[in-house]
């Protein structure tokens, strides 16, 4: 019977390492449930509570960068990037490549995502890298309610910019361009229902040490928390804390360091417009305590995670070499697709 329990246990740890190994090397897969904020949520539904913009930053050989004029009556022959909002039925990559194509008349394909940006669930902003495989540039000749006209732009010229903020975006695809600093990610085509953000949340000791915090039924699995439309998308992180460790939640950080692979399907309307982020989330001590009177008081870190007060959580303490070598590196070196918020 002992051996058995020993079997299973093996078993189970073997299953928790797969998942991480999986997200690490930039796959996923399928959201079968959502551990918390499900009654807080409702199903995705473009057009309905849910608007996802792609956005393309497309260099050409003298790192000029593709830019189109728009035709809309708010913003009329001012420049932005080509962007616009995903339509029903459409993945993430089709869109992008559709706005492409409506707006500059070129053919493109993805190289990378560069950026995610969100005001909650209800609103999320993916920024591609891409690069330019046919088609001609558009002239005005072509002005249609798309755009009305496309131009190769050397960014030191002047030009009546729809936004600044686009210079961030063609800033970032410059450093990527130049000097790759996170994997290639591409959006998976995986179906969810919700916008959700997935787990990996890890708590490093003293001597680097590496725990996971699990969910454990109906087996031991990463835990996934649906987005909540009133807060960031990545404080579904700061729930499964607050759910797990209550009583020490205030004296911890939770760092969503970056995305490990992006979940999206969009063929069936309201079934699958929901997005998975897959994080690698760390708990990291507050160093800044005070006492009774309020002045600061240097704090160890920890030697173990905070004590789980739900049972519905565990910690998994990591001890494949391999698995926690990457663990730490990636934490360390942060070199992931980062998800900002715009609140």
């Amino acid at each position: 019977m002992e051996g058995r329990e020993e079997e299973e246990v093996h078993q189970e740890e073997q299953q928790v390492e797969e998942q991480v190994e999986l997200l690490l090397r930039g796959q996923g897969s399928e959201v079968t449930g959502c551990d918390i904020g499900l009654d807080q949520s409702k199903p995705a539904t473009l057009k309905k509570n849910v608007t996802y913009i792609v956005c393309a930053v497309i260099f050409n050989d003298k790192e000029e960068v593709l830019m189109v004029q728009e035709a809309k009556h708010d913003c009329y022959k001012q420049w932005y990037l080509p962007a616009g909002r995903v339509e029903v039925g459409e993945n993430l990559e089709e869109a992008m490549r559709r706005e492409v194509k409506e707006e500059a008349g070129f053919d493109c394909q993805p190289i990378t995502l560069l950026l995610i940006q969100e005001q909650g669930p209800q609103w999320i902003r993916f920024i591609f890298l891409a690069e330019v495989t046919g088609g001609t540039l558009k002239m005005p000749s072509a002005a249609d309610q798309e755009s009305l006209q496309a131009s190769w732009w050397n960014r030191s010229s002047e030009l009546n910019l729809r936004g600044r903020d686009i210079l961030r975006l063609i800033d970032c695809g410059l450093k990527y361009r130049r000097n790759p600093w996170h994997p290639v990610t591409l959006p998976l085509d995986l179906g969810c229902r919700h916008v959700v953000q997935r787990l990996v949340l890890v708590f490093i000791g003293p001597e680097e040490q590496i725990w996971i915090l699990l969910v454990r039924a109906p087996e031991p699995h990463l835990p996934a928390a649906a987005a909540l439309r009133t807060h960031a998308v990545t404080w579904a992180a700061n729930m499964v804390v607050q759910d797990a460790v209550r009583d020490s939640y205030y004296d911890y950080d939770v760092n969503t360091l970056g995305v490990l692979s992006l979940q999206h399907g969009g063929l069936q309307h309201s079934r699958t417009d929901g997005v998975c982020f897959n994080t690698l989330v760390v708990l990291v001590p507050d160093h800044v305590q005070r006492d009774e009177d309020g002045h600061k008081v240097a704090s160890p870190t920890p030697a173990r995670p905070p004590s789980v007060q739900n049972t519905r959580y565990v910690w998994y303490q990591v001890r494949k070499q391999t698995l926690r070598d990457r663990l730490l590196e990636v934490s360390k070196n942060t070199s992931l697709l980062p998800i900002h918020s715009l609140y």
